[in-house]
């Protein structure tokens, strides 16, 4: 991505969330009558959520503790997003192929929110001006943590299991 990021729209990884959100959306269509408001609707929520908590948390950038907060609660969507993928691929409602690039696609969410919730320095507004005043060290990093992606394999709590 080029260019200033100014809203939410602009983060790569809201990017990815959103279009795997609408991916899960896609293949639950074609869930069973009876997983209508079961497994299709734990999988929808769940996949919106990453999306919705992100927003949150840009919004929140004035305030680290809320911005880590609403990344957090990012992760743990994301994470179950995983799980109930597991249970669609087991239960033969979709493809593996289906749910392992859906997993892949949230492990590169996962590890993007991670190294966000690691390093709010790049995001926190002010965080640097704040540091100054105070009289502390800023950390920097060579790249920021936010464009570091790491393999699924490499991820030390890789989600996908089939």
């Amino acid at each position: 991505m080029a260019g200033k990021i100014e809203t939410h729209h602009d983060l790569r990884v809201y990017q990815k969330a959103f279009h795997a959100a609408m991916q899960v959306f896609d293949l639950t269509k074609a869930f069973p009558r009876e997983e209508t408001y079961s497994l299709s609707d734990q999988i929808r929520r769940s996949s919106r959520s990453v999306c919705a908590n992100l927003t949150e948390a840009w919004r929140k950038r004035r305030y680290e503790a809320a911005f880590v907060a609403k990344l957090s609660d990012a992760e743990s969507e994301a994470a179950e997003t995983q799980v109930w993928l597991e249970f669609a691929v087991k239960c033969g409602y979709i493809r593996p192929e289906d749910g392992a690039s859906l997993c892949q696609a949230n492990d590169e969410i996962l590890t993007t929110i991670v190294g966000m919730i690691n390093h709010p320095e790049t995001w926190v507004l002010g965080y640097r001006d704040k540091a100054r005043t105070q009289g502390e060290k800023l950390w920097v990093t060579q790249s920021p943590p936010h464009l570091v992606t790491m393999s699924p394999c490499q991820h030390p709590e890789a989600g996908c299991a089939f």
